[in-house]
């Protein structure tokens, strides 16, 4: 439940506003902010949430989380107001919009608290109402750079309903000119009443609540636990299949040692198990010669055992992930600060409830990632990897069938991938980035330039019987690159560090 005017004039009321100085503008996601208030030889963190349902100010006694980078209200708010001074503390009548009137220095600023469930905002002015910038960006309001904002043209500066009754406001889906009663909760808690709301609101608040965010937890976390539990089972039963692969080994060596007695066309072997007491029956090509059905199944034997060396770093991994993703959850719910947890959930400028494995994946993945923010071609992760080990762990774990592929044509060397954006062509000047690593990464650096394959994932096809990596293009295209070293200079600074 959010806040009705009469609980807002009383958190005010309490607050005592005016005079105090404005020490820091924070911000932990795109609807939840607090300033750092110092006055009257306190200070005072004054939170504002946005978030549907559970839309307020009061002052909070938890510690605020830090972003591991500004968001940009944040830093726009900390470039105007901070260390000006609040003179004024009002809500505009009955209409749960707080204004906050700033003077910094010369300047003076109007910031606007909007407690609406349905269309809250904090919008900052200057004195003749011109929009400064919003907290959220609301073009088709005006509630963007440029734009107007004069609530008190609406709503005037007083109130504008008898005592204990206000207007249905025009989000509330209350028919208008219904008029309705609101009185200040009673809560069962000591303290002042912006100790109580901010006690309450940590355990039901909304989509910022414990219960809220916990249950937000379970769902995002149990479902990557499930799915990866049942991965690892999977590969285990590879596992036990491909430890088996001693015995085509053995058919191979008793085969050898039965040479003299196989006919052609024999399609089985009858034979004496000198590696286990009793008869073995082989199966057997007629087409082929008994050194050839030996070698098949010494080949068999040997992609086995490299199978399955691939599956069980594969289960360590997976092992690894799922410790560090059940840890993760235990963590999360262990949590009691609901505003540290909603940062939490928002995986560090991830999408909200990121699981771990997902996090910090670029410092996990093999090879040499490199990320283009900044330059022309704009953000676009490129991938190399520097030998047949990272090619072949790329391919199986790290890249999809819409990436694009490239590699040197003439010469052995590294592999390079693009990840695809949805709806995005990759640029020729990212695609000029890849091909000068591509070739830097190759044997034909020395050349200075080469021509290129690339393709997407989805068209290429592994080598039958090849060595690991190795894969065979199709549908691909070529591209004839010169290497540039500055170009080459600048990507190393968009290269993350592991």
């Amino acid at each position: 439940m959010s806040l009705n005017w009469k609980e807002i004039n009383l958190v005010l009321s309490e607050l005592d506003l005016p005079g105090m100085q404005i020490q820091k503008a924070l911000q932990s996601a795109y609807d939840v902010m607090a300033l750092r208030l110092y006055g009257r030889g306190k200070t005072r963190l004054l939170l504002v949430s946005l978030s549907p349902g559970a839309c307020r100010l009061h002052e909070t006694f938890r510690a605020f989380p830090k972003t591991d980078k500004p968001l940009r209200f944040a830093e726009f708010l900390n470039s105007r107001i901070v260390n000006g001074y609040i003179e004024e503390a009002v809500q505009l009548g009955d209409n749960r919009i707080v204004r906050l009137l700033i003077r910094h220095g010369e300047n003076h600023y109007r910031l606007y608290i909007r407690l609406w469930s349905n269309a809250a905002n904090v919008i900052v002015t200057g004195p003749d109402g011109a929009v400064l910038d919003a907290m959220k960006r609301l073009p088709k309001r005006g509630e963007v750079s440029g734009g107007r904002y004069t609530p008190e043209e609406e709503f005037g500066s007083g109130p504008e309903y008898p005592a204990g009754t206000d207007a249905a406001g025009a989000d509330s889906g209350v028919p208008p000119g219904k008029i309705l009663v609101y009185n200040i909760r009673e809560f069962d808690a000591p303290g002042t009443f912006n100790e109580k709301l901010d006690a309450w609101y940590a355990e039901h608040g909304g989509g910022l609540s414990l219960e809220k965010l916990r249950e937000q937890v379970r769902k995002k976390f149990e479902g990557s636990i499930s799915r990866l539990g049942a991965s690892l089972e999977k590969l285990r039963a590879k596992e036990a299949d491909y430890a088996a692969a001693d015995r085509f080994k053995e058919y191979g060596d008793i085969i050898l040692a039965n040479m003299g007695t196989i006919r052609d066309g024999d399609a089985w072997l009858e034979a004496n198990n000198f590696y286990h007491e009793g008869l073995i029956r082989i199966k057997l090509d007629p087409r082929k010669k008994p050194s050839a059905m030996a070698e098949y199944y010494y080949e068999e034997y040997r992609k086995a055992k490299n199978g399955l060396a691939d599956v069980r770093a594969e289960l360590a991994e997976g092992g690894g992930a799922l410790k560090r993703l059940e840890e993760e959850y235990a963590r999360l719910l262990a949590e009691t600060n609901p505003l540290r947890l909603n940062r939490l959930m928002q995986g560090k400028g991830q999408k909200a409830g990121t699981p771990p494995q997902a996090l910090n994946a670029d410092r996990k993945r093999p090879g040499l990632s490199f990320r283009t923010g900044g330059r022309p071609g704009g953000d676009w992760l490129i991938i190399v990897g520097r030998d047949a080990a990272e090619n072949d762990a790329l391919l199986r774990r790290h890249v999809k069938g819409n990436d694009l592929w490239l590699h040197a044509r003439d010469f052995p060397g590294s592999y390079v991938f693009i990840k695809q954006k949805p709806g995005k062509s990759v640029p020729l000047d990212i695609l000029l980035d890849a091909g000068n690593l591509a070739l830097f990464y190759s044997k034909g650096r020395g050349n200075g330039e080469g021509d290129l394959f690339y393709t997407q994932v989805k068209y290429l096809r592994r080598a039958k019987n090849g060595p690991k990596g190795l894969v065979i293009p199709t549908q691909e295209k070529n591209i004839h690159v010169k290497m540039e070293e500055a170009r080459l200079k600048e990507l190393e600074h968009c290269r993350i560090e592991k």
